[in-house]
């Protein structure tokens, strides 16, 4: 299979309309079905269930389309990965990502017991908004991540958990709801005059007005015009204008290390030992 092929696929599996990917692919749509015919008779098996008004996906196609994400994505990530260690100055450094505002403490100890040690590679910092961190690892823009599960993807990387928080409400400070030993989510959703928002990226919350990072969603939830279930490792950027309550059934949130599964740096692996000892 060709790595054309595999992009034509996915897209056509992503929209389920031939003629929404070829649009998202700049082709017209007859080559783009033809492409799709001659990869089903190279496999022997059908990718698609064509309808009238709609395509949907046979069980061999959901296989094809999580396989071919994770190829697509191992071919970007090569390219990213040879062109920045060709680059002057960048050979051996390593790009740690996190979510802007996420495990401060935890990075900061990090990056200092790290440097400390024998062999330690340079590394480079890159704060993102919400999510983006793992699409930077898995297309080769990042070495390693700080990821927090449940919400972040880590299938098909290495990871180690790191450390564990439960999740609080951060409601505006003097609402009526601050004072309560602990929340439900139920009750924190059911608050007519504070809409519960959550930092988001790349197709989550939709409109001008969407949240990005956690400093943004903090700030509206000061001017009272928000609400938010965070982990409650967020203490450390609360202010007085902020008041937490633990929501007792929120999942509790894990933050871990995570690498591609194929990586063999011995500066990312010593980076891994720190942040497992720490």
């Amino acid at each position: 299979m060709e790595t054309r092929e595999l992009r034509y696929f996915v897209a056509v599996a992503e929209e389920l309309h031939f003629g929404r990917a070829a649009t998202r692919l700049g082709i017209a749509q007859p080559p783009l079905s033809r492409a799709i015919q001659q990869l089903e008779r190279r496999l022997g098996v059908p990718l698609l269930v064509r309808a009238h008004r709609a395509v949907t996906l046979t069980e061999a196609g959901a296989v094809l389309l999580r396989e071919a994400r994770a190829a697509l994505d191992a071919v970007d990530a090569a390219e990213q990965r040879t062109r920045r260690a060709g680059r002057d100055g960048v050979d051996g450094r390593l790009v740690l990502v996190t979510k802007t505002g996420a495990s401060s403490e935890l990075l900061a100890k990090l990056v200092d017991a790290y440097a400390a040690e024998e062999g330690a590679a340079p590394v480079e910092v890159v704060l993102c908004q919400a999510g983006e961190q793992e699409r930077m690892l898995r297309d080769g823009r990042a070495d390693v991540a700080l990821l927090h599960l449940p919400f972040d993807d880590v299938e098909g990387l290495e990871v180690e958990p790191l450390e564990t928080h439960r999740q609080v409400a951060v409601l505006p400070a003097g609402h009526p709801l601050s004072t309560r030993e602990s929340l439900t989510l139920a009750e924190v959703r059911g608050v007519a005059d504070l809409p519960l928002r959550f930092p988001t990226y790349d197709g989550g919350e939709a409109g001008e007005h969407a949240v990005r990072d956690v400093t943004q969603l903090l700030q509206l939830v000061g001017l009272g015009r928000a609400s938010a279930v965070l982990p409650e490792s967020v203490d450390a950027f609360l202010s007085d204008a902020h008041a937490a309550v633990p929501v007792s059934d929120a999942p509790e949130v894990t933050t871990v290390i995570a690498w591609p599964e194929l990586a063999t740096s011995p500066a990312l692996a010593l980076l891994v030992r720190t942040a497992t000892r720490l």
